[in-house]
């Protein structure tokens, strides 16, 4: 079990279904023993007070946030639904809340604390400091509305350990919830040998030291305030330890307030790697370690070596003896400003050595990743540390994150891997995503099939030339097969055990197991039980698990409409019925199928076993999902496999035709939402899908 463990995405049903009236809000009673001693002397009542008056000012600005968000991999984009908290930080409606929580949504829905829903749109979101802010929409509440409840930011650096605090979220889904407890720990870091915390790439634990509490917290808490008694937030739960964690609101606001102002943190950077200072350095030094310095970053620039000790950031004194000193550090870089120049003082042996840092802006560790169908890959642009990191000249070119089994990515010669850079494609640079974009759109447009491509990539100092199939296979037409012969029934075989078991030792056959109602076996008067031996005298040489298809080979062949008498037992005589063969109906793979790429399902038309299996009249339309891909938007919709699509928005759907035509014009117009009446099992519903039309290819 891992050491560190986020509170974040409370896994949901199908998207946005929330089904009957949520749980009623639970409201835990705040303990009188985590009250801070200057409340003691006051007594219970006086306690009770303060934390109804902390409550009554930031609960009503509790959100439970649902998102449909992604994660990729094998080549593809994976969408599920999960559940967070968050807080109404502004009247305009923005709400606080983690990175990990909402940060990669494409859509989001939030509910308040009057339990009104609304919708929200992710407005900026920062991995860094795992803080995100995403906006109601206001313009969907009705006229006359109550203005929003707002909670409002207090000062993380005046908590004392000891402190009452509350963790206010949505605890596994429930609705608005209330935990009490004290603040155990100020600089609560990652262990040592835990490996760190990090979200997409960025190390959270350098920046953060959270706030340790012993307030309860559980899935579904993450992005949730952890409130004083003033009833301020002073931290934004994030994770768990065993003491619960919660990011200080000192960061919190400030990133905040970026987010809201710019959509994004800006950030000063100068390429150092700092260390503590070493034991060896002795107990009246000061300053901190330079570790390391990277390439071609403004520390190199500035003449910085590894070894040298920095005393002095403008002037301001560095003391950095502790790793809990190192996020203090990085946060005043951090907020120098870009293009600034920072003048430092280091010690370099026994010298003093005063140097200039002119800042730049510092990157993401990890591009924003994305999939391209037409491939069978994601992918993402090449960040400035990752093109370092694999000593690259610059950040041109494509990463590739992950490419799909039997993709045309992985069956080129030689085969694209995940950690490749695209450089190049059909004669063209790639500059970045948006460039392998374009360039992937220009080569299949108009075509019908893949088209073979010349593609340069790169794989640590090698050059590799390849080619690449890009497109999207059409389906292929179900190749017709010749029309057999069969009796309509189900079998199995007669083993030497049954035949023993039913008084039939040493005879050989088969029993019907099902007589398809309606055809030519029943209406000769076969039913289930009989033991079927010979056919027009010829026995059929059936006993063993292998011989299941003896019986079907003899019966084709036959020709369609002939009328063989079969030798027949049933209740220990000995029948002689004359049964007429009928034409085999289509295979599964005989059917016409359809594949949507864009809501990632498969449907074929009806076949007659499927009607004789879920007892279907002969007039039953419709077009049957045979799959459903995980993490698609169908799945995420709740449709499933072997529901059987009756209609969509309305539209009848006979068959696969049918769903084809209806699926285009879905796709030419983008509703909001597109509803389909399924039956499945022996009832029918009503599916909605709401899918981000940004993010269908």
């Amino acid at each position: 079990m891992p050491l560190i463990k986020l509170f974040p995405l409370q896994p949901r049903p199908p998207f946005f279904n929330r089904g009957k009236t949520p749980i009623a809000a639970l409201l835990l009673v705040a303990s009188f023993f985590g009250v801070h001693a200057e409340d003691a002397s006051k007594g219970p009542p006086a306690a009770e007070a303060r934390f109804e008056r902390a409550i009554n000012a930031v609960y009503p600005a509790l959100v439970q946030i649902y998102v449909l968000t992604v994660q990729y991999g094998a080549g593809r984009e994976y969408k599920f639904q999960a559940a967070g908290s968050g807080a109404i930080i502004s009247p305009e409606g923005h709400v606080i809340t983690n990175h990990h929580v909402a940060g990669k949504a494409i859509a989001i829905k939030c509910i308040l604390s009057s339990k009104e829903e609304l919708d929200a749109k992710l407005i900026g979101t920062d991995a860094l400091a795992d803080i995100c802010i995403v906006k109601l929409d206001l313009a969907s509440r009705p006229a006359g509305a109550a203005p929003l409840p707002v909670a409002h930011f207090g000062s993380s650096a005046v908590m004392r350990v000891g402190d009452s605090v509350l963790a206010m979220g949505c605890p596994l889904t429930i609705s608005q919830s209330v935990t009490s407890g004290i603040l155990a720990n100020k600089e609560m870091m990652a262990p040592v040998f835990g490996g760190g915390f990090s979200l997409d790439g960025e190390d959270v634990g350098s920046l953060v030291k959270w706030l340790g509490h012993d307030a309860q917290i559980f899935p579904g808490n993450s992005g949730g305030p952890l409130v004083n008694l003033s009833g301020e937030i002073v931290g934004i739960n994030e994770i768990g330890v065993g003491l619960s964690g919660a990011i200080p609101s000192d960061i919190a606001s400030d990133v905040a307030k970026e987010l809201i102002e710019h959509g994004h943190v800006v950030r000063a950077w100068v390429g150092i790697q700092f260390q503590p200072l070493l034991k060896s350095s002795g107990p009246d030094a000061h300053g901190v370690l330079i570790g390391g310095i990277v390439p071609g970053s403004p520390a190199e620039k500035a003449g910085l070596q590894p070894g040298d000790i920095m005393l002095k950031i403008d002037d301001d004194s560095v003391d950095v003896r502790f790793k809990e000193h190192l996020p203090v550090l990085l946060k005043r870089i951090f907020s120098k400003g870009v293009g600034k120049a920072v003048n430092i003082i280091v010690q370099r042996g026994d010298k003093t050595v005063p140097l200039t840092i002119e800042t730049e802006k510092r990157d993401d560790e990890r591009g924003k990743e994305s999939e391209l169908k037409e491939w069978g890959i994601t992918a993402r642009r090449v960040t400035r540390m990752e093109s370092k990191r694999m000593q690259r000249a610059d950040t041109r070119g494509v990463l590739i994150g992950s490419v799909g089994q039997g993709s045309a990515a992985e069956i080129a010669i030689p085969s694209i891997h995940a950690g490749d850079v695209l450089v190049e494609v059909s004669g063209k640079p790639v500059a970045d995503l948006d460039d392998l974009i374009k360039i992937t759109a220009s080569i299949i447009e108009g075509k019908s099939e893949p088209v073979a491509t010349l593609v340069a990539f790169e794989r640590g100092l090698e050059r590799f030339l390849t080619v690449v199939d890009v497109g999207i296979r059409p389906t292929p037409e179900p190749p017709a097969e010749a029309k057999k012969a069969q009796l309509p029934v189900l079998t199995q075989v007669l083993s030497r055990q049954l035949a023993a078991a039913l008084g039939l030792k040493g005879k050989k056959g088969v029993v019907l197991t099902q007589v398809f109602p309606g055809c030519s076996a029943e209406e000769a008067g076969l039913r289930v039980g009989d033991v079927l031996t010979q056919v027009d005298g010829v026995v059929i040489d059936a006993s063993e698990r292998q011989d299941s298809e003896v019986f079907a080979t003899m019966m084709r062949a036959y020709k369609v409409g002939a009328k063989p008498e079969f030798t027949v037992i049933r209740n220990s005589q000995t029948l002689k019925i004359a049964a007429e063969l009928t034409t085999a109906p289509k295979a599964e793979r005989e059917l016409k199928t359809y594949e949507d790429l864009s809501f990632e399902f498969k449907a074929r038309d009806i076949s007659f076993m499927d009607r004789v299996r879920h007892r279907w009249t002969k007039d039953q339309s419709g077009a049957l999902i045979s799959e459903v891909d995980n993490g698609g938007w169908a799945q995420v919709g709740g449709l499933q496999s072997d529901d059987l699509i009756l209609s969509i928005d309305g539209q009848a759907i006979g068959d696969i035709k049918d769903l084809e035509t209806q699926m285009k014009s879905i796709r030419d117009k983008k509703p909001k939402r597109t509803t389909f009446f399924i039956r499945r099992g022996i009832t029918t519903t009503f599916v909605e899908l709401e899918p981000a039309w940004a993010d269908v290819k």
